[in-house]
Formats: structure tokens, sequence, C-alpha cells
């Protein structure tokens, strides 16, 4: 379907989509010892992934737009630490954030759309960080935390022929000096038919957010791979 089909839609329509994202991941948290910080690559990302679900909804009607984003992930690694002082990190995470956005088309054209967009995002996390011992005891360091941060956001998409489409998404929220989180979706997508169309991109996510006094800071980078059924 091209942008101009769709441009042309009175009534609600509507997308789900199911992607596998399997990125590199990093994670930190300052304490009063120090920062203590986990990396997990992408050529781990599958090797030490326990659990993953992640998935998009869209209902369009005219020129308004309704569009969620949940993504929850389960994970476990280690990381060498430089110098004796530790002989290594540990690593559990159990991330969720949800997004949710109405958005406004501002432009459209015979093979583009752009649409802006205001929302929210939620980001819940259980990160726990073990400190092997080196020359210096072993410790611990938990965090269970979550909050929610206004955002707002722009999508733009461009049809190339009728198979061929690219999509781009960037949303920007916190707003404030202890909280903030952006993100960049860039996908290539093809479509099968009239009711299905596969898509292959790169994602970058990430939040940036004081708890207690202590920065905490997770972020995750690399491609995304996805199936959408339009209805």
């Amino acid at each position: 379907m091209t942008t101009a089909s769709w441009a042309q839609l009175s009534d609600w329509s509507y997308a789900a989509t199911i992607y596998l994202f399997t990125p590199e991941t990093e994670v930190s948290q300052q304490t009063a010892r120090g920062k203590v910080e986990g990396t997990l690559s992408f050529s781990d990302a599958l090797e030490n992934l326990d659990l993953a679900f992640m998935g998009t909804f869209s209902a369009t009607n005219g020129r308004w737009s309704l569009l969620a984003d949940y993504n929850y992930t389960d994970l476990t690694f280690s990381n060498d630490t430089p110098g004796g002082v530790s002989s290594g990190v540990e690593t559990a995470l159990t991330t969720q954030f949800f997004s949710g956005y109405l958005g406004y088309r501002v432009y459209t054209s015979d093979t583009t759309l752009i649409d802006v967009a205001g929302g929210f995002r939620w980001f819940k996390t259980e990160t726990g960080f073990t400190v092997l011992p080196g020359t210096a005891p072993g410790r611990s360091v938990n965090v269970n935390s979550n909050w929610t941060d206004p955002v707002i956001g722009l999508r733009a998409r461009t049809a190339f022929n009728d198979r061929w489409s690219g999509t781009g998404f960037f949303d920007y929220g916190g707003f404030t000096n202890d909280s903030e989180t952006w993100q960049v979706l860039l996908t290539a997508d093809y479509a099968i038919n009239e009711r299905w169309l596969l898509r292959l991109g790169y994602r970058y996510i990430s939040f940036d957010h004081e708890i207690n006094g202590n920065d905490f800071k997770f972020s995750q980078s690399g491609p995304v791979i996805g199936a959408t059924y339009r209805f």
C-alpha cells in the first residue's frame, strides 16, 4: 500500500507488529563507592537472553493516530573489570518500557507522510549487580524502580515503490535534569501483500534517571526485525 492510499483512509485502520530486538545493552548505577556498570555486546545478546517480548500497535483515522510500543527483556551476563580491585561484575536485569503516543499528520504528499506525536514513556527495572571479590571484598548493588516521562516525537514514512518503503521515528522526553529519555528507529519496509509487511532496521533507545540521588543509565542499540499485520 502506497502512502497515497494510506492518506485516503477515512475510517479507523490498525496495525500490529511483533519484532525481535537483539541489541547491545549498557547499564550503570552510580553509588557512594563509585559507578557499577555492565555491558552486553550484540554478539552475545541472544546467548544471554532469558526472555523477551516486543510489540507495537497503532490505530489511524485520517490525520489522527494512536501508537503503543511495549518491550520486555530479561538478561543475565558478566563482564571482566580492569585492575585487581574486583574479579568481575555479574549483571542480572529485567526491564520493561511502554510508550504511548497521540499523533497528528502535518504533511502529506504522493510519497511521504510526516506525523508529530506527544505522549509518555513508562520504564521499570529490576537490576542487580554482583561485584566479585578481588583485592577488595565483593558487594551487591540492586536497583528496583519505575517512573514515567513525557515524550514528544516525529515520524516520517516514504514510499519508494509499491513494495518498498522506509520509516523513521525519533522521540525525546523527560525534559528535566534528573530524567531524560530518547530513541531513534529506522526501518526498511517490504509489503508482501495488502495485509503483511516485513521490517528490517536499527533502533537506539536511552534512559538516564536519578534514583535516590544517584544516576542510573540504561541504553540498548542494534538491529531490529519485525512483521506487521494491517487490518
